[in-house]
């Protein structure tokens, strides 16, 4: 996986996440968070090239933001977001214009205001 980096919300003025890590293979993809115990409180995990994911072998809930293909400056647009997503059930719906998702703690898009329409923004760490 690639070196973490900050998810801001650009319409908001927000940070999501201060460590969004990418998963950059096919295989690291697949994996996503599966196995794992919990997804720090400042955590995320970036899915470039994908419009769906799985919640099978997944131990917690997640939030996650389907994003489509960013704009000159980098930002990409939230096409869909699904709240506290529940290990264990199964397949979250392709999401049509999609290029990417980001998984992220639950609750983490209610507390940043984060909704369909803003401009996300993966960058360097945050401060």
């Amino acid at each position: 996986m690639a070196e973490p980096g900050a998810l801001r919300n650009l319409t908001r003025g927000t940070v999501v996440a201060a460590r969004v890590a990418t998963a950059s293979s096919l295989w690291a993809r697949f994996v996503g968070l599966m196995g794992r115990p919990s997804l720090g409180g400042d955590d995320g995990l970036w899915l470039p090239g994908t419009n769906g994911i799985h919640m099978f072998f997944m131990r917690f809930p997640i939030d996650c933001a389907f994003l489509g293909a960013p704009d000159p400056e980098g930002a990409r647009p939230v096409l869909s977001v699904r709240r506290s997503l529940p290990p264990w059930r199964g397949i979250v719906w392709f999401v049509r214009g999609a290029t990417g998702v980001v998984e992220l703690p639950a609750g983490s898009l209610d507390r940043t205001r984060t909704t369909v329409g803003d401009r996300l923004k993966l960058g360097a760490a945050a401060d």
